[in-house]
């Protein structure tokens, strides 16, 4: 089953076996729908064979070129995973916010901004540049900006800086993250033009200890991490700073607001206006072949596939991420409203009948999870309604959600009903006649019908 190169890659690029479902009490029939989806996703984009592996450390050129893994984490921890989502690569790039988190939560915007500006760059993300004006590097997403960021960690020794790096990716993914030896030594071995761009910075007064900071800063670009790890660090972001699968408080929500306003307008490099513009998420990609992209309030995504494009950005990656945007509705600038989407009440009118009142704003990420609570509720009753009088908006993959949920509660044996007076929802001719009802009292009499001839049988 190994790649022809097995033994070469694996080093970097190891495959974990075992899944862990993030909440196995759940009924998984309608979580299906959009694991579906995802898988059809990744058969689309799997032939894509444009671009190249990262040769500018060695060790990245022994991994397997095929590899592709798609995760999404909902914001209260879900997982939707397709393909290599368990194979391990090391961060890279990815790495760079959340140092840059670590160091706005340990020293303050101040004594951070002092050392690192917040403008995009224009500039390759190993360029040897810093703002003409202020002698600081011009944002922490690129190399420049990002060894400034390790130095301002707190730590009386390489070692303790490091472990405080460490710490806070493995809090922010809800697993501890162990280092690549390989790639570290591989990059330390090969780090010629990082020593130019942080002996630059000593020159003009932002680094002291050049060297000490260097290597903390190649120990945390070879940490390993999974597409998983990756949804569960943006969702994490997503969160304001509570990771959703453990609970814990990584850090406070205005560090989040200002490590995602960066991500918006430098986290894609040289790409990052046709990334904002076609994508709409906060995100970082990494050499490695991974992005992290977060959809602020819902969800965080993790995609791996090593071959990258010549803004050292992953290729099925950026198609992967424009497509789930594209088509699940995701930018950023079409869902600020989704908070308001909710579910406002739940009840019964009568037993074997659930009703569950939506209203606001609903497109994919509050569609899921309203389709997820009737998943775990689905025991305790025989049909059920969404009553979708008070929904505001709705976009196409939620639409197809809600279809989805009556087609699924029928091949359970039961029975799922839409009330939809102004037809906002459902569209009459897509085939949900039977299902959709202008008034709750009409749904509700025709579940009273529905039990009475199936409890007859």
């Amino acid at each position: 089953m190994g790649h022809p190169h097995d033994r070469r890659f694996r080093r970097s690029a190891v495959r974990l076996l075992t899944p862990v479902r993030s909440a196995p009490w759940l009924d998984p029939t309608m979580a299906e729908l959009v694991q579906r989806y995802l898988d059809q996703l990744v058969a689309e984009y799997a032939p894509v064979g444009d671009g190249a592996l990262a040769d500018y450390i060695p060790e990245l050129t022994t991994v397997d070129p095929t590899g592709f893994g798609l995760t999404i984490s909902s914001s209260d921890g879900f997982l939707y995973e397709s393909g290599d989502a368990r194979t391990e690569f090391t961060i890279q790039s990815i790495s760079k916010p959340f140092t840059y988190a670590l160091a706005l939560d340990r020293v303050g915007q101040q004594a951070v901004d002092a050392k690192i500006g917040v403008e995009p760059s224009g500039d390759a993300f190993n360029e040897i540049s810093v703002d003409e004006h202020t002698k600081i590097p011009k944002n922490p997403m690129i190399n420049a900006g990002a060894i400034a960021a390790v130095s301002l960690v707190p730590g009386a020794t390489p070692d303790e800086r490091f472990a405080q790096i460490r710490d806070f990716y493995s809090a922010c993914a809800g697993r501890p993250l162990e280092i690549d030896e390989d790639v570290y030594r591989s990059e330390k071995a090969t780090g010629s033009r990082n020593r130019a761009i942080a002996y630059m910075l000593t020159s003009f007064g932002v680094l002291d200890e050049p060297d000490d900071v260097l290597d903390v800063y190649f120990r945390q670009c070879s940490l390993r991490v999974t597409s998983v790890d990756l949804a569960r660090m943006a969702a994490t972001l997503a969160r304001g700073g509570i990771n959703p699968q453990t609970g814990r408080r990584v850090t406070g929500a205005p560090v989040v607001q200002r490590t995602l306003s960066v991500m918006v307008t430098c986290g894609m490099y040289n790409g990052a206006g046709d990334w904002v513009s076609a994508v709409g998420m906060p995100a970082k990609s990494g050499v490695g072949g991974g992005i992290a992209a977060v959809l602020p309030g819902q969800l965080g995504i993790g995609v791996y596939s090593p071959l990258l494009d010549g803004r050292g950005n992953s290729v099925r990656g950026v198609l992967v991420c424009r497509a789930l945007s594209e088509r699940l509705g995701l930018h950023f600038l079409t869902v600020g409203r989704e908070s308001r989407a909710t579910i406002r009440a739940v009840y019964e009118p009568r037993p074997g009948v659930r009703v569950y009142e939506l209203h606001g704003d609903l497109m994919f990420a509050g569609a899921e999870k309203a389709l997820r609570t009737v998943d775990r509720d689905c025991g305790e009753f025989a049909v059920g309604v969404f009553d979708v009088t008070r929904v505001d908006t709705i976009n196409d993959p939620a639409r197809e959600l809600l279809a989805g949920m009556s087609t699924t509660l029928r091949a359970a044996g039961k029975q799922g009903y839409v009330v939809d007076p102004d037809s906002a929802v459902v569209r009459p001719d897509r085939g949900f006649d039977d299902v959709v009802f202008r008034t709750l009292d009409d749904a509700v009499a025709a579940a009273g019908e529905w039990l009475r001839d199936n409890q007859s049988r």
